[in-house]
């Protein structure tokens, strides 16, 4: 049979497969509705099938409206990074897939580790997209992920799919506490030494057991290290090289910590008495820890966001070098494409300037080793991190309205407290950090310091400025990596003030 053949036939087995469900659902939806929700699924499939340039598919899940996201790009798949990853890009993915919405969008390679190469990193959509390559992002295979970074969602069940509530998926049940009634002893296991290893866990003095690393990271590894007076967590894995589940089972999934706990008792978890756990990935699906005493400790300085929050209209003639590193709101791009003067045209920018000041005990390192930094011919330095700051305007339902969107940064001692000698430096490919006691400070009137508003409604808005926010780079703690501030925009000038610490 030829390959045309078997590919009609696969199409003709999915138009059934639909059909079959929109039949079953009829007598709860009209049949117009039936038949278009039939008519997004068969062109979904379609797409996939075809390989056309841009499919995505999900992979991993327990059901075809869950897992994993992998894109099609030069008839290859690849995978895309969690980094930047919320409700906006999720909705965008499921719609193109053909469901109603996005349940829930997942990070950390909750599916499994990623299998392919990373095609897609810093993925920035405005919402109106209809595909997700047609949202910005950093190039084709340009990345700073490693597998475990794997982003997914898990899309509006079709009707008629919806699991039933006795045989739910994990992630839709509840997470409890350890009962105080019950005891969990911790402990690291297979490292090169007593500060590293996989993390075992018991229950009243019963076997020892692993973790299974769905959405494992540094908030959940810092309580495992404080808890056991390691310090902090250098490094969160999933992996199996201090050994999988094959040496000691999976004894408890879906841990999840604010980072400020004492110890894993008081992290949530999925129900760990019921005797059957779902873990995402094979035997390298393992939580592991890198405990150290030396951490950094980034705090960001909201004082000089209030003090010099202010309005700017700049032609765009003046922006190009900003444009291309995707710091403007998507509409500046059409007016690009589709204005032979849209050089004369302006935009309103909200600008500030940022100040982190290390108060850790260590150096803050990018998060890149050096050679593989990125050189930018508009900056004239390289840059260091992809993500290191962003910025967010939420309105009062809480529904981000704007974004500023800086797609690479460059780390170095702007200013030092007295008797501290700066270390660090942009120019001439020299070493990039944040040393302890010093602060690197992005002006206001640097490129991309700021926040589109152009197309925003005057009103009162929430500002969130937050350095690290993906938790990249182990700290100490993240309670003081964000700010959040009041925001009052009028026609004529915007202040910024009330603000407070807060985590990313």
């Amino acid at each position: 049979m030829s390959s045309l053949r078997i590919f009609w036939l696969i199409v003709f087995v999915c138009v059934c497969l639909v059909q079959l469900i929109s039949t079953q659902s009829v007598g709860h939806r009209s049949l117009d509705e039936a038949r278009s929700e039939r008519q997004r699924l068969v062109q979904k499939y379609i797409k996939t099938l075809n390989k056309e340039e841009g499919a995505i598919r999900l992979v991993g899940g327990d059901a075809e409206y869950e897992g994993n996201i992998e894109v099609l790009h030069n008839n290859k798949w690849g995978s895309v990074c969690d980094d930047e990853w919320d409700m906006v890009e999720g909705r965008i993915v499921c719609e193109q897939l053909g469901y109603a919405g996005v349940r829930k969008v997942t990070h950390s390679g909750y599916f499994g580790p990623a299998k392919r190469r990373f095609w897609m990193d810093n993925i920035f959509c405005e919402g109106h997209e209809k595909e997700l390559t047609h949202c910005h992002f950093d190039g084709w295979g340009v990345n700073d992920c490693e597998p475990s970074e794997a982003a997914g969602v898990i899309c509006d069940a079709p009707v008629g799919l919806e699991p039933e509530p006795e045989v739910q998926p994990e992630y839709y049940e509840p997470k409890y506490r350890v009962h105080y009634t019950h005891k969990m002893d911790v402990r690291l296991r297979g490292g090169r030494h007593h500060k590293e290893g996989r993390v075992e866990v018991r229950i009243n003095n019963g076997k020892w057991g692993t973790i299974c690393s769905d959405g494992w990271g540094l908030l959940e590894a810092n309580v495992v290290c404080r808890q056991l007076g390691l310090g902090y967590a250098r490094d969160a894995m999933q992996t199996d090289f201090f050994g999988g589940s094959d040496i000691a089972p999976h004894l408890i999934t879906g841990t999840e910590c604010y980072g400020n706990e004492t110890s894993l008792n008081d992290c949530l978890h999925h129900d760990y008495l019921r005797g059957v756990l779902s873990c995402h990935g094979s035997l390298n699906h393992v939580a592991v820890v890198i405990c150290d005493h030396l951490a950094p400790d980034l705090v960001i300085d909201y004082y000089e966001i209030e003090r010099t929050a202010h309005l700017e209209d700049r032609p765009m003639a003046l922006m190009q070098c900003a444009m291309e590193e995707n710091c403007v709101a998507n509409e500046a791009y059409e007016i690009q494409r589709d204005d032979p003067d849209w050089r004369y045209a302006t935009r309103r920018l909200l600008k500030f300037t940022a100040s982190a000041l290390n108060t850790g005990n260590i150096d803050f390192r990018p998060f890149k080793e050096k050679n593989m930094w990125e050189w930018h011919m508009c900056h004239m330095h390289y840059h260091s991190m992809e993500v290191f700051a962003t910025f967010d305007i939420f309105d009062h339902s809480g529904v981000k309205v704007a974004q500023g969107h800086k797609a690479s940064f460059c780390l170095e001692d702007s200013q030092c407290l007295p008797g501290i000698p700066k270390k660090y430096n942009c120019a001439n490919f020299g070493d990039q950090g944040i040393s302890v006691n010093c602060s690197d400070v992005y002006l206001y009137n640097l490129d991309c310091q700021w926040v589109d508003i152009t197309e925003m409604n005057t009103g009162s808005y929430t500002l969130k400025i937050a350095i690290n926010p993906e938790f990249k780079v182990a700290e100490m703690n993240f309670d003081n990596n964000a700010a959040i501030c009041n925001l009052l925009y009028t026609d004529t000038y915007a202040r910024v003030d009330n603000c407070r610490l807060v985590r990313p």
